[in-house]
């Protein structure tokens, strides 16, 4: 049995339980963390597992939406962005091909079409928001924008990043760096200093069960579909995720659509700053501008998944897939099986890393299903 590490505040000693369970399962070979922020509060700060300690940090993959969207939200709530103008007001060259009419809110609520290019990327052009901005502007969208949505896996954080670099003149990074990391102290990076490579652990593979491997044999993806274009597979050599989450260009130059790095416990800590005080200071998202974020504005069949999900701006509306979380609940999971976000309604800040990838874990690993219960009933029971 795998032994589990750290604190929990009383009140919260059923969360370890759970965690225990989860971290005695093979399959965490490879360590997870989980850490609770409540009222500002860390609650939980749990760990265990082959080579994983509190502070190790992860490739947390699609994380990286989730500090995108709350760059964004601070814009909009400035009224440097309105969510209403289009993409191409910023940024001329995306016209092409039809796009001109696509907004930012629409670009944000992944119904833009552009879910990757011809003959796909290359790793060391996805490593690079710049490049895949350039290859992004002349390429025909892959279904009339506005008109349905599909995940934009790889692209939407260099989309978001243009216009936020063409109305600013900053990068995402650098604002979120300035805004939300260094004044709070945050460890989760848009951007790893070379400093902090020794804490880095790489993410593992899947190992998949004979049924998992049968399955997966069975059901291959098609390149030049819209879930192999916009995972990259159309490229040659397609997309590996491990390699991706691993490389080094990916942890130096952060793309926002996968590159975040960091643990548990900053992830946590940034969804924090949104879900109630911290620190003794107010959240940085006002009411109004946080709901606007969480509101759906997608639903439905996903273009590219082929899956029911749902997305609001940037962030996912999380309380579409945990029940027991509110309306305002704001997140984004990562491709290993990751899960964070942010109930203001409660102020609960969650997060959960994994090294190794689970099968079929995209929109956050089964796990998560038992262990936000869990946190949402300690958290009930402690107010």
């Amino acid at each position: 049995m795998t032994d589990v590490h750290g604190t929990v505040e009383p009140g919260f000693e059923s969360v370890r339980e759970v965690f225990a369970a989860v971290a005695a399962d093979e399959a965490r070979d490879g360590g997870a963390q989980l850490a609770v922020h409540h009222r500002g509060r860390l609650v939980v700060d749990l760990w265990g597992g082959d080579g994983v300690d509190g502070d190790s940090l992860l490739a947390l993959y699609s994380s990286s939406k989730g500090a995108m969207a709350l760059v964004t939200a601070l814009l909009v709530q400035d009224g440097v962005l309105d969510l209403d103008r289009t993409v191409a007001s910023w940024w001329p060259e995306f016209a092409a091909e039809g796009k001109g009419g696509l907004t930012l809110r629409r670009l944000l609520a992944h119904r833009s079409g552009v879910i990757g290019v011809d003959g796909g990327f290359s790793l060391e052009e996805l490593a690079d928001d710049r490049r895949i901005a350039e290859r992004l502007a002349p390429q025909r969208p892959f279904w009339e924008p506005g008109t349905g949505h599909g995940y934009h896996a790889l692209v939407i954080g260099a989309l978001v990043g243009e216009v936020i670099l063409r109305a600013t003149g900053r990068t995402t990074r650098e604002l979120y760096e300035e805004r939300v990391r260094a004044p709070y102290g945050i460890d989760y990076y848009l951007g790893l200093p070379e400093e902090l490579e020794p804490r880095f652990r790489p993410a593992l593979p899947l190992l998949p069960t004979p049924d998992e491997a049968a399955f997966l044999a069975a059901n291959p993806i098609a390149p030049e579909s819209l879930m192999g274009v916009a995972f990259d597979l159309n490229a040659d050599p397609p997309l590996d995720n491990v390699e991706y989450g691993n490389a080094p260009a990916v942890r130096a130059k952060a793309p926002l659509s996968g590159g975040g790095v960091g643990t548990a416990r900053g992830l946590s800590r940034m969804y924090a700053t949104i879900a109630g005080e911290l620190d003794g200071r107010p959240p940085l998202l006002g009411p109004g501008i946080l709901a606007e974020f969480a509101r759906i504005h997608s639903r439905g069949t996903d273009l590219v998944t082929g899956e029911d999900n749902a997305f609001g701006l940037g962030f996912v509306p999380l309380a579409t897939r945990y029940p027991s979380l509110s309306p305002a609940a704001v997140g984004h999971s990562g491709a290993p099986g990751s899960q964070a976000f942010a109930d203001p309604a409660t102020g609960l800040a969650y997060s959960y890393a994994r090294r190794r990838f689970g099968f079929m874990a995209g929109p956050g690993a089964a796990e998560n299903d038992r262990l936000v219960q869990a946190v949402v009933e300690a958290a009930a029971k402690s107010a």
